[in-house]
């Protein structure tokens, strides 16, 4: 579905994304690991339009997406979420899911105005879709809650339910797992993989944990220094010198070895 060719990302002098090619296959829940500063995030953003590559190509099911914005990929099904979840914390998680859809009639003064029954039908709809999404996430108790009153899991578990309410085809999720409790963590990766296989979402996921990577991804690939190092089954990257040596350090490789770095 994503072919990165020779992407390069510099920042005055500094190279954050270094000669980087890779491919996402449609289907997949592909991992993306790596040290800090690996470029891992850098390259997210030049997939996602948050940044223009400084050269090479993005390309979606052959077709060149290099430097669109955020818009124009999602209205192609590209979507991402942060590390630092992006909640309208003013708003409960209900209203939340409901702002996502674009061009809703409300948007438009002439409707404000003349099509007031248009917009409760709409609303209506997305109330709907909205719980619908709540309860597939298990959430549905926190429909009416303010976002700012939830915690860390349950934020994201509220920017993957965005991801659904509209028409996705491939999720970048950058550290899904940051800060949340082994419980919501399951949940999340229950949800991402219902989503693939129920729905088709394809998925890439930047995490730092290894044993989340290791239940939930297939391939994973690793960069280190801009680039990519390796690339293949969660089993066999773990026991990859080269990996062990670039990422998780001497100290681990043989824990690395006896499956027991989580």
């Amino acid at each position: 579905m994503i072919v990165v060719e020779d992407l390069h990302k510099h920042f005055g002098g500094f190279r954050a994304v270094d000669g980087a090619s890779l491919a996402i296959a449609g289907g997949s829940i592909t991992g993306l690991i790596g040290p800090n500063g690996a470029g891992k995030t850098t390259l997210f953003n030049c997939i996602a339009g948050r940044l223009k590559p400084t050269s090479g190509r993005v390309l979606m099911e052959g077709e060149d997406i290099t430097g669109l914005p955020p818009h124009a990929l999602f209205h192609k099904g590209v979507l991402r979420t942060f590390q630092i979840a992006h909640e309208f914390t003013s708003l409960t998680v209900r209203e939340n899911l409901m702002m996502v859809p674009a061009a809703q009639a409300g948007e438009t003064l002439w409707n404000t105005w003349f099509g007031r029954r248009r917009i409760a039908r709409e609303e209506a709809a997305l109330a709907a879709r909205a719980d619908d999404v709540l309860e597939f996430l298990t959430i549905a108790h926190l429909a009416g809650e303010r976002a700012s009153n939830l915690s860390g899991g349950q934020k994201k578990l509220l920017e993957l339910g965005r991801t659904m309410m509209v028409e996705a085809r491939i999720v970048f999720l950058d550290e899904v797992g940051a800060g949340v409790n082994r419980t919501l963590l399951n949940t999340i990766a229950d949800a991402i993989r219902r989503l693939n296989r129920e729905r088709g979402y394809t998925f890439c996921v930047i995490e730092h944990d290894m044993d989340f990577i290791a239940r939930l991804c297939d391939p994973v690939i690793v960069m280190a220094e801009g680039r990519v190092l390796a690339e293949g089954p969660a089993a066999a990257i773990m026991q990859n010198e080269a990996v062990i040596e670039a990422y998780l350090g001497r100290g681990l490789k043989n824990r690395m070895r006896a499956g027991a770095v989580s």
